[in-house]
């Protein structure tokens, strides 16, 4: 048997040469030609013969038996570690889902495109169950039609990569098919039903109509062997709208669940050779997102409303446009018999915000219903070399070697006046001076209105902040004996904001016999703070068990922060170990890893400080009176964080077909070991991060994941059933009561048919016994969860059954 071609994703950045060990340990009737795993439906996903776990997902073979178009999502039910929701209610973050690996933060992984650093979201996120205060990577960004297969690597590697990458590295191979067209028609809708007593509503028995076409182009350039690789894609989602049934409770949010939206994108990669032994390369990406989510209901009788041109209230829709670049180009070449890659990779992200449905309550009547709101912006450009060689030391000796230079500039992009400003009763911008008399008042309760857009408000100031950073960095690989491989890797960085760091990974792997493995890692690894976690600033209004309240999001260099002791802020460092074993009979295969993950000075968004406990004195509460609470980016907490994955596969043919089935499940369990205060703050630690934010933090992931695949092939026809069971997941509400989100278990199925080589047809659905997480009908009265509504976004989110079609063809 000869298997072709095996992809690995490996432990360094640029070297991959571990086939030679892999070779050693196959059995002699498997020839490895290079290092992979090729399909995911029978999800025999890890690489086995690594230091460190890897997971390898064919996106084209998922993709074609499920009813995901996008990759964070498709992930989200593919990979145990990973865990990404959609978002209700929760400003920008309803348009970018944020994820996580392994429970820690979307900053801590890291996104490489083709093995180059991918450039981060400009949001930050400030509401919802994951990533507070954090800033990730929007991977919905790249169409699943562009990509070849993702590779997870679940191990901290910033000694290999640099920042961000404390939990692991997701690094997106493009498609590079030389020849054809490849395309995928993609049809699904949710069928609504209520998963209780008709607690739930809806608008329509049929919602969430998704359409999705991509097409791939594979060429030829040149006779060298140069190739073209090109993608378009093009996805249109309507509402899934969720609401709380309004006979059973008297519900503070009207339109809640999935936002609607439509998402273009063009992706190319291409690679020519211009000479002997030098290939100039080029990936280009392109995408744009609108989408349109509704925020929380204002009532007739709302502060923010204005009763003569919304009778019966209002729900802001937030109408966020996403533009997005990517160019990465560089050379190949050789020198001295060393392996040089030098390239420049950029990437661009922009996002505003058009507030429609809504009024600037100030202005009273006059109040347009519709405003720009200004928005953010963040653009990265790495320049780069690696080289590695090999040397005939003992078994074989790797070294590689490399340098980076980064720029980063982020922006906020300001809105227009009248979606921040609070005017007076004359018309006039309100400021510290204006007298209490000319407020603008609501008749009805006699209290102050809020001034901006209702449900968002605009920016009211342009920032522009950036900062560079070097990196050099050194990776070693030694097989001492055919059976035993160490690797050892420092990394240095210096940036001009914050200074230096350096650390260091060593991971070993030991085939005790042809079929069983040990392997394991220790390494340290840093994050550095975002700059949008260093400057961003905002005043918004927000629900708090019914009631709106002001809310200043003070910057880290504001006068606020400094008022109250809030330090500037510094990377977060880490300690992470694991340590596992790996088993092969070439019809089973098993790997067992686990880890300990222990971040210090990590970087949250703080609790809501009141007025009284940010003022000592009436002159620091008149400079700021306007303000009901505000909150702070800080190094505020340290975590430990210890789990397990485990991946079983078997496959066996039966009958005239063949079954593959595959067990994969993850454990964590984070602690919150330290709150961080400021020492103008001690004593008030339940503010600085409340047991509120401490239950957002530590409910990023379930404590368990645990998914069960059988996939069953005969000629031409193929079926597919996938089951997912989401462990418990707890949040607490505003009055500080739990929210218990039970385990749920959700079951994928589909059935596909080959009608030639060049046309397959799949039927299928998602969710098919509807469920969502548990309702939370107590809570739904006061507003108390998070999302306004009869759950917040966990486990598998809410939107209920799906059924699909999905047509691919080729010629």
């Amino acid at each position: 048997m000869k298997i072709k071609y095996i992809s690995v994703f490996f432990l360094t950045a640029t070297s991959l040469s571990y086939a030679q060990q892999i070779n050693d340990t196959i059995p002699k009737e498997s020839k490895i030609d290079e290092v992979a795993i090729t399909g995911s439906r029978n999800k025999k996903r890890t690489v086995i013969n690594t230091p460190v776990p890897i997971d390898v997902i064919d996106i084209k073979q998922v993709s074609q038996s499920t009813g995901q178009v996008e990759v964070n999502q498709l992930l989200q039910f593919a990979a145990p570690s990973f865990n990404s929701n959609k978002q209700s209610g929760s400003d920008g973050a309803d348009a970018v889902d944020p994820a996580t690996l392994r429970g820690l933060g979307p900053d801590q992984t890291l996104l490489l495109l083709n093995g180059k650093r991918y450039h981060q979201s400009s949001l930050i996120n400030l509401f919802g169950t994951k990533g507070r205060g954090n800033t990730g990577s929007d991977m919905n960004t790249i169409p699943i039609g562009a990509i070849k297969r993702v590779e997870v690597l679940r191990d901290g590697a910033s000694a290999q990569y640099g920042s961000d990458a404390i939990a692991g590295v997701i690094n997106v191979i493009l498609n590079d098919r030389d020849k054809g067209f490849e395309g995928n028609a993609f049809y699904g809708m949710n069928l609504f039903k209520s998963p209780g007593n008709n607690d739930v509503v809806s608008d329509r028995k049929v919602d969430g109509n998704t359409f999705d076409f991509s097409g791939n182009l594979g060429t030829k350039i040149g006779s060298k062997g140069g190739f073209g690789n090109f993608t378009a894609e093009f996805i249109n989602k309507e509402y899934a709208i969720r609401n709380a049934n309004p006979d059973k409770y008297t519900a503070p949010r009207q339109r809640f669940g999935d936002a609607k939206a439509q998402n273009v994108y063009f992706f190319g990669n291409i690679e020519l050779p211009l000479s002997d032994g030098l290939k100039f390369y080029s990936r280009q990406g392109f995408s744009h997102r609108n989408t349109n989510a509704y925020a929380w209901t204002r009532t007739p009788e709302a502060d923010g409303n204005i009763p003569e041109i919304y009778p019966n209230g209002f729900n802001p829709i937030e109408d966020t446009s996403i533009t997005d670049f990517t160019f990465d180009n560089g050379l190949k070449f050789n020198v001295a018999e060393w392996d040089v890659d030098f390239y420049n990779a950029f990437g661009s992200n922009r996002f505003t915000y058009d507030i429609k449905n809504t009024v600037n309550a100030t202005l009273g009547v006059n109040s347009p219903t519709s405003f720009y709101a200004g928005g953010h912006s963040l653009l990265q450009n790495t320049t780069g070399f690696n080289a590695t060689k090999q040397f005939k030391v003992l078994e074989g000796l790797n070294i590689a070697f490399g340098s980076e230079f980064r720029y980063e500039k982020f922006n906020i992009i300001k809105g227009e006046e009248a979606s921040y400003a609070m005017y007076d009763i004359n018309g006039n911008v309100v400021t510290p001076s204006t007298p209490q008399n000319l407020l603008v008042t609501n008749p009805l309760s006699g209290e102050v209105r809020p001034g901006g857009s209702q449900g968002f408000p605009g920016y009211s100031s342009d920032i522009g902040k950036s900062r560079n950073n070097f990196a050099a960095y050194v990776d070693t690989e030694l097989d001492i004996t055919k059976k035993w491989m160490i690797s050892a890797a420092g990394r240095f960085e210096h940036y001009n904001d914050f200074g230096s760091t350096l650390n260091g990974k060593f991971a070993t792997r030991y085939a005790i016999t042809p079929q069983f493995a040990f392997r394991g890692s220790v390494s340290t690894g840093f994050r550095a703070p975002s700059l949008a976690q260093k400057y961003y600033s905002q005043q918004f209004t927000n629900f708090q068990g019914g009631q709106l309240v002001t809310i200043q999001l003070a910057s880290n260099d504001s006068d606020l922060a400094r008022l109250v002791g809030i330090s500037q802020l510094k990377q977060e460092t880490s300690v992470n170990g694991s340590a596992g074993f790996t088993f092969n009979t070439g019809k089973f295969t098993a790997t067992v890893d686990g880890y300990y993950i222990q971040v210090k000075n990590r970087i949250v968004l703080t609790g809501n400080f009141s007025r009284s406990d940010l003022f000592t004195t009436q002159q620091q509460e008149d400079e700021y009176p306007f303000i009901d609470q505000a909150q702070f980016f800080a190094n505020a907490i340290d975590t430990r964080t210890r789990g397990i994955d485990v991946i079983l596969s078997y496959n066996e043919t039966i009958g005239s077909g063949k079954l593959t089935a595959t067990l994969a499940g993850n454990y964590n369990n984070m602690e919150i070991t330290k709150v961080n205060t400021s020492e103008q703050l001690k004593g008030k630690e339940d503010i600085y991060l409340s047991k509120r934010e401490r239950g957002f933090i530590l409910a990023s992931a379930p404590k368990t994941k645990i998914n069960l695949n059988l996939n069953y092939k005969i000629n031409k026809f193929n079926a597919n059933l996938q089951l997912v069971r989401f462990d418990k997941v707890t949040l607490i509400g505003y009055d500080d009561a739990e929210q218990v989100y039970n385990p749920k278990v959700t079951t994928d199925v589909s059935l596909g048919y080959e009608f030639s080589r060049n046309l397959n047809l799949t039927l299928g659905s998602k969710n098919i016994f509807n469920r969502y997480p548990s309702l939370q009908p107590t809570q739904v009265d006061s507003g108390n969860t998070e999302s306004g509504g009869i759950f917040d976004p966990v486990q598998m989110g809410f939107a209920g059954r799906q059924v699909f079609a999905r047509l691919n063809f080729k010629f």
